[in-house]
């Protein structure tokens, strides 16, 4: 397994954590937990952008 595979593996579990946390945010906290929870989920699907930038590249 090279670097692009792991990297590439990388992004598709951080873009379903991000799934999860928006859906947790979304749908299971009313409040303003449910902010946080989106909001990091967001940053997740920054980070796995990020990560499919560098395919390739590394």
């Amino acid at each position: 397994m090279n670097k692009n595979t792991v990297l590439g593996y990388a992004t598709l579990i951080m873009i379903a954590m991000g799934v999860i946390l928006i859906a947790l945010g979304a749908f299971r906290y009313d409040d303003v937990a449910g902010w946080g929870f989106a909001a990091v989920g967001i940053g997740f699907f920054a980070n796995a952008w990020v990560f499919n930038a560098l395919k390739g590249r590394v």
